[in-house]
């Protein structure tokens, strides 16, 4: 698993978004209400950032802190994913909380989306699982941060993303974890 760090050194527009005391997601109430522990990558990741937009394209989840269990009922209920599997749309894969499940952690405006593939007992060994906007399906054996780290690092090609993804010079947004 890669550490966030290398992730920064990959995409350092993200940089100015950590939050240096780190977030405090209440991981106990998460994986309670998700039914499963996360990737330690992926907790990492959410501890020392918010929400992240690249480029205007590419939406990073992350749990708010004091709304941990919504986001973990949010990864049970992926009607969207749901839908797709109904139509027998998803080449075999299937919605979690089913063996093997997949869990949302990101989306593309262009309506992609990132998952991990549950299934094994370690949950660091969930590969992510990717949902191009043009239907395909296509599975990478590393964790959510090492795939972020390869894509703005271009050592990862992601089939069915627009042109011009990743972009040359990123841009990042960090989204706000207020909830009034």
């Amino acid at each position: 698993m890669l550490r966030v760090e290398e992730l920064e050194a990959v995409l350092p527009a993200i940089t100015p978004w950590r939050v240096a005391a780190g977030r405090s997601v209440d991981w106990a109430a998460l994986e309670t209400a998700l039914g499963t522990a996360l990737p330690s990558d992926f907790r990492s990741l959410a501890e020392a950032y918010p929400v992240l937009v690249v480029d205007d394209f590419l939406m990073v989840s992350s749990p708010t802190p004091g709304a941990e269990a919504l986001w973990g009922s949010a990864g049970r209920e992926d009607e969207i994913l749901q839908d797709l599997y109904e139509m027998g749309d998803t080449e075999g894969y299937v919605p979690f909380p089913q063996p093997g499940g997949l869990i949302s952690w990101a989306a593309s405006n262009s309506g992609g989306t990132f998952y991990w593939r549950t299934g094994a007992a370690d949950p660091d060994a969930w590969p992510v699982v990717v949902r191009g906007d043009n239907g395909d399906w296509s599975e990478f054996p590393v964790g959510a941060v090492e795939f972020l780290a390869g894509v703005y690092g271009r050592t990862i090609d992601v089939p069915g993303m627009p042109r011009g993804f990743p972009s040359d010079d990123p841009k990042v947004l960090g989204l706000s974890d207020r909830i009034d």
